[in-house]
C-alpha cells in the first residue's frame, strides 16, 4: 500500500493530501530515510511524522486496505 494511503487509513494524518504533501516536504520518514508518498509500506517498518509541535514514530503491525475508527490504532505501534 502506498505510503500515503497507510497514512490516512491508520488516522495518523488526516487527509491523503496532507500526507502527500507532507512526504514530498520531506517530514515523513520511513527507515531511517525521507520518503515518497509512493513508498510501499511494508509490515515491521519504522515511520517518524514530523508535523506539528509533537513528532510521532510508529512501528507498522499490519497493512489493510481499510480501517474502521476503531480499528486503525490496531495497524501501528507507537515507538515514541
Amino acid at each position: 500500500m502506498r505510503l500515503d494511503k497507510y497514512l490516512k487509513v491508520t488516522r495518523l494524518i488526516k487527509r491523503r493530501t496532507v500526507a502527500n504533501e507532507a512526504c514530498d516536504e520531506g517530514r515523513i520518514i520511513v527507515n531511517g530515510k525521507a520518503a515518497r508518498a509512493s513508498y510501499d509500506v511494508k509490515v515491521g517498518d519504522i515511520i517518524e511524522i514530523g508535523l506539528g509541535q509533537r513528532p510521532i514514530k510508529v512501528k507498522v503491525m499490519n497493512v489493510t486496505e481499510y480501517a474502521t475508527k476503531e480499528n486503525a490504532a490496531d495497524n501501528y505501534e507507537v515507538i515514541s
